[in-house]
């Protein structure tokens, strides 16, 4: 089933990253730019087992976007250590703290790490502080690995992510709603109708768990959300709305009004505390309790069984009639700092592409292997549901991660200023088209 899943996503495999590093003491720092307060939660690495073949190789630092799989890192961490005498120390950012402008501040204060995480369109970015990676063994057991025209293979896939709106499945058959007819804004309407008349027999407290505060979640409405209007409905390798934006900032008017309508119904149907003013923890946290029927994330909010008491899964952003996808793919790579300890990196990734790290990553982290040989199946509570999709063929591509960097800091502005009622549906439309146009102007 492995290689089935991996041969149908290449195709469609458009990505981008969030982060991964290690460390092992509790620090906490806040971004001068954003005023958000960022966690770096570390711990200490036991010391390697006696049994352990001497480490030849100096230690490795792995900056872990991924809050949500610290501890998994951690024991991971160990576990390489335990295996091989090498040390890799991880350190974690907080959910709400944009990875890309942490990283800028730590190569500016000279304070790289080893391992870090790049979206696929900040390759540029790093052009020439990147090591090749090219020949390593793992390159021999997935077809994921990110390859740049002049640095050559300088990317790790680690998972395959999906995106689109998670559900609660039960509240759903308690309210008599059937997730696979969501596949049109009217059949969207009559759902959100429905489940907002049974609020209190379903014990919610909104129909969507939607966040469209900027600080905290812009980086999941300005990429993950707004990706939906570039890739919803359209084929893994149908770049026709990545190609109109990256052409100079230009949008398909009449498609992001329809966007914008269906955006206008979930702000109307969320949580009004959480939409305004929420944070990737009360958006996940309420999700997990019930509180709300969907999610604007993706599988990574829920990685463990035990997380949930109820079946998940994933219903399409229908904002056309017919639209019946998720978007599905690598959704980051881990990459090596070319002035970093690139030998130690190497010798990371060769074991982490084994059986040991994929069992943490895929049974414990509720990761989905990007590695053809990997043995385990997903435990991800979504896992069945995204399977379905890609077997089916019906998943796009991540291009969202394609678009200008940076774009999302300005586009999340304006999913908050909707969010607030300063914008309509038409004058969202219109601010977006004028955001994004100034934003390629730059």
């Amino acid at each position: 089933m492995k290689k089935k899943l991996m041969s149908v996503l290449l195709a469609g495999a458009m990505v981008a990253s969030l982060v991964a590093c290690g460390s092992t003491t509790d620090t906490t720092t806040t971004s001068d730019n954003t005023q958000t307060q960022t966690e770096t939660t570390t711990t200490e690495t036991p010391a390697a087992d006696t049994t352990a073949t001497a480490s030849s190789v100096e230690p490795v630092r792995l900056l872990n976007g991924k809050p949500e799989i610290n501890d998994q890192m951690q024991a991971l961490a160990a576990k390489y250590q335990e295996e091989t005498g090498n040390v890799l120390t991880v350190e974690t950012i907080g959910g709400d703290t944009n990875a890309s402008d942490e990283l800028k501040k730590m190569y500016q204060a000279d304070n790289m790490p080893d391992i870090f995480v790049i979206e696929a369109n900040q390759a540029a970015t790093w052009d020439g502080m990147l090591a090749d990676l090219s020949g390593e063994d793992w390159t021999n057991k997935t077809g994921f690995e990110l390859v740049d025209a002049s640095m050559g293979t300088i990317g790790f896939p680690y998972t395959v992510e999906a995106t689109a709106l998670g559900y609660n499945a039960d509240l759903l058959a308690k309210a008599g709603v059937d997730p696979a007819s969501l596949t049109s804004p009217d059949a969207w309407k009559a759902a959100c109708e429905t489940l907002d008349a049974k609020k209190d027999e379903l014990g919610i407290t909104a129909v969507f768990g939607w966040c469209a505060e900027p600080t905290n979640l812009g980086w999941s409405s300005g990429t993950h959300v707004f990706g939906q209007y570039l890739d919803a409905g359209l084929k893994a390798d149908d770049t026709t709305y990545i190609d109109l934006l990256n052409d100079g900032g230009k949008i398909d008017e009449a498609r992001m009004k329809k966007f914008a309508e269906f955006i206008g119904m979930m702000n109307q149907y969320s949580d009004p505390a959480l939409l305004i003013d929420g944070t990737y923890d009360n958006q996940v946290a309420g999700f997990k309790e019930g509180k709300y029927v969907f999610i604007t994330q993706g599988n990574w909010c829920v990685t463990s069984p035990d997380d949930v008491s109820f079946e998940c899964g994933f219903a399409p952003y229908a904002f056309e009639d017919g639209i019946n996808t998720i978007i599905a793919g690598p959704p980051s790579y881990w990459v090596a700092y070319s002035a970093g300890n690139v030998d130690g990196a190497k010798a990371f990734f060769n074991w982490c592409a084994g059986d040991s790290a994929q069992n943490i990553l895929v049974n414990d982290a509720g990761l989905v292997s990007p590695f053809d040989d990997c043995q385990y199946e997903a435990v991800n509570p979504f896992y069945k549901s995204m399977n379905s999709y890609i077997t089916a063929g019906n998943y796009s591509g991540w291009h969202t991660m394609l678009k200008k960097d940076g774009l999302q800091n300005s586009t999340c502005n304006v999913f908050a200023d909707y969010a607030k009622g300063k914008l309509d549906a038409d004058k969202f439309v219109s601010t977006m088209a004028q955001v994004i146009a100034d934003y390629y102007a730059q």
